[in-house]
């Protein structure tokens, strides 16, 4: 899904035992915005290989906490708000994200993400509808499409 103005990458849910909530992390530089993992693919990275890599860099969870359990079937896109694109944008006048969203299962109530501390500070279990408001408003509908299909 390359495309020259929509910065391609993966998201990550990791959905708790009881199937209801979902693993969410707080921001460092924009405190009381909370998100799902997520980054940008690597050069020849195959999407599924990136939210692997993902998880561990920003959760530090692995194959030890959580089970890979389905792949959404479309990439979700959104357009970055004008200040988004001015600090994000970059040289290739990108307008947004374009994503691959992916569900993983917590292998036991007990597991407990390790926050980068570079990106995210805190994290905890919290309704999907929840989560969604907390999201800044431009990413509001893509949380919005891919949490109601999970629950």
């Amino acid at each position: 899904m390359a495309t020259p103005h929509f910065r391609v990458g993966v998201v990550v849910i990791v959905r708790h035992p009881d199937l209801r909530r979902v693993m969410a992390f707080e921001r460092l530089d924009s405190p009381g915005n909370w998100q799902l993992p997520q980054g940008g693919l690597d050069v020849g990275e195959e999407p599924a290989a990136a939210a692997w890599r993902e998880l561990l860099e920003e959760t530090g969870l692995t194959d030890r906490d959580v089970v890979a359990r389905a792949e959404y079937p479309d990439w979700v896109a959104y357009e970055w708000p004008a200040e988004v694109r001015a600090s994000k944008g970059g040289s290739c006048n990108r307008i947004g994200q374009v994503q691959k969203w992916y569900l993983f299962d917590a292998l036991g109530p007990e597991v407990t993400p390790t926050p980068d501390g570079k990106e995210f500070g805190a994290w905890q279990w919290v309704e999907p509808a929840w989560l969604v408001a907390q999201v800044p408003v431009w990413r509001r509908d893509a949380y919005e499409r891919v949490l109601s299909s999970i629950g």
